[in-house]
């Protein structure tokens, strides 16, 4: 049993691409990343994982706000390489500022 709070970390990072196997290998990345935070003791938020595929190249909007709610539960949020190409990942780390987020990953340190 884990004692103590557990803090919530959010990853942020790419998940549309041009081709249905770039947004596979852009989930798959953000799942190894969360595996590593999970076994480092960190309870994680991987939105990629948690709406794949559900979009169906419908309107992603309420993923989108949904993403952003989720993130204002969290504690820190851990941006994955390349996450300056995504508008989703830019709003969530410019809304990781405003709440004052501890914010890792792109060279930080853990």
């Amino acid at each position: 049993m884990i004692s103590g709070k557990m803090k919530v970390i959010y990853i942020a990072g790419a998940y549309r691409s041009g081709s249905e196997s770039s947004v596979f290998d852009n989930i798959m990345k953000a799942r190894a990343v969360a595996q590593e935070l999970w076994h480092k003791g960190w309870i994680v938020i991987c939105p990629h994982t948690n709406t794949m595929f559900m979009g169906n190249g419908k309107d992603d909007t309420i993923f989108l706000e949904g993403d952003l709610e989720l993130l204002r539960r969290c504690d820190a949020i851990y941006m994955l390489k390349g996450w300056q190409e995504s508008e989703g990942a830019t709003a969530e780390l410019r809304l990781a500022r405003e709440l004052d987020l501890d914010v890792y990953g792109f060279g930080s340190p853990m």
